[in-house]
């Protein structure tokens, strides 16, 4: 392993950390396959209720290594492409994973670090960070996902305009735009971030993920196909011992207590 990931527990809060702080977090070959990974075991362990990704230090990340991109430039396409699929093998893992992942962003985040970024669930995000689809600065197309993750929320003319300048664009105007869930004061992302997983945490764990899968659906689906996923996912939410001790605890005025369930099989 080159510790490209670091990973630490607060509670039911699974936190992984992209380790790369001579290069402001740039992404390297041990990412492609650390995350994933670390995201998957957070997914299979019953103690993790939620998932916060961060950078170390100051910075949540600047994309793709450009010494590293120079050199394919000598590879065929085919090899070319079979690089890029690593990035988006990445990209899907993070969008796939089972339970909620939550991006805590200090500093800013720059070509593939907006992708990964994006692709997380929610984003908390310090006042004083930047984000920036810098590709075009270099003479390159962005990829990642960028442009699909960034047309959920702007008009073609606003992407268009993100795309071909590269400018820097403030955390406090995605906010405004609806890509940004939380600002934070700087310094204060990650702390806000795990707060956050750690609510979301002690709710119910496998409503979550079908919440989770019915927010990604809405995006591709006309009414009768995200109607129908939800009739199909309420169904199963109904024959859930979550939904026992929710319902029962909203009915005798209690707390409901999720984490007892956790890692338990539903009953029949």
């Amino acid at each position: 392993m080159s510790n490209s990931v670091l990973i630490r527990q607060e509670g039911a809060v699974r936190i992984l950390v992209n380790n790369n702080p001579a290069a402001r977090n740039a992404i390297t070959a041990g990412l492609y396959t650390e995350l994933p990974a670390a995201l998957a075991a957070a997914a299979a362990d019953p103690e993790v209720g939620a998932i916060v990704l961060t950078g170390v230090g100051d910075f949540f990340c600047s994309g793709g290594d450009l010494n590293q991109l120079a050199t394919r430039r000598q590879l065929a396409p085919a090899q070319r492409r079979e690089k890029l699929e690593g990035l988006h093998g990445m990209i899907r893992a993070i969008r796939d994973c089972g339970k909620p992942v939550i991006a805590a962003v200090e500093g800013g985040a720059a070509g593939a670090g907006v992708s990964i970024a994006l692709a997380c669930d929610m984003l908390v995000v310090a006042r004083n960070a930047f984000f920036s689809v810098a590709y075009v600065k270099v003479g390159l197309t962005p990829d990642g996902g960028a442009t699909a993750f960034l047309a959920e929320f702007v008009s073609r003319q606003v992407l268009t305009e993100l795309c071909l300048t590269g400018d820097r664009v403030p955390a406090e105007r995605l906010h405004a735009l609806g890509a940004v869930n939380r600002l934070s004061e700087q310094g204060a992302a990650l702390a806000e971030a795990v707060a956050l997983a750690a609510r979301i945490a002690s709710g119910p764990t496998r409503a979550n993920a079908r919440i989770k899968a019915l927010c990604h659906h809405a995006y591709g689906a006309d009414l009768e196909a995200q109607m129908a996923l939800e009739a199909q996912l309420m169904v199963e939410s109904q024959a859930d011992d979550e939904a026992a001790e929710g319902i029962g605890a909203f009915l005798a005025k209690r707390t409901p207590d999720f984490a007892l369930l956790r890692g338990k099989p539903n009953a029949p």
